[in-house]
């Protein structure tokens, strides 16, 4: 299986420094990041490692959705998956993620809403994204769209 690069590069400290996080293997770009504007309610056009890791769990958690809905026998026509990483004060000092909120809302033939429950719970559980993540509480809000 490959492996996927990302290299940051940063100058001065952590208040007052700032960096450029670059997706190396795909070559997609390079964005801003900084921690004030990481702490801060409004990113103001930087991105930070929380929603970073929001968008690759968000795909993966897709993906793994899909595959489960196909092996429970339906047919995925459309996935909206949200992915929301909140960081916050760590009590041992520092920060950490606080928690993580998967949403996804889908429009599935062959399975009803039950059906559709299982498999999202599963793919919560199973995404390789997920089991990364494991120190921190994952929430599900899951629901089939007709």
């Amino acid at each position: 299986m490959p492996t996927r690069t990302a290299r940051t590069a940063w100058n001065g400290d952590l208040q007052n420094g700032a960096g450029q996080v670059e997706l190396t293997s795909s070559g997609r770009g390079t964005f801003d990041v900084s921690f004030p504007k990481r702490s801060a309610e409004n990113a103001d056009g930087t991105t930070s490692p929380e929603e970073l890791i929001a968008a690759a769990h968000s795909a993966c958690y897709a993906m793994q959705l899909s595959a489960l809905i196909a092996e429970a026998g339906g047919t995925p026509q459309s996935l909206d998956v949200g992915a929301d990483v909140s960081l916050g004060p760590d009590p041992a000092g520092g920060f950490r993620l606080t928690g993580i909120t998967l949403k996804v809302r889908g429009e599935v033939d062959g399975l009803d809403a039950d059906g559709f429950m299982k498999a999202a719970q599963d793919a919560k559980a199973s995404c390789p994204v997920s089991k990364a993540l494991t120190g921190v509480e994952i929430s599900l809000d899951a629901a089939l769209e007709s």
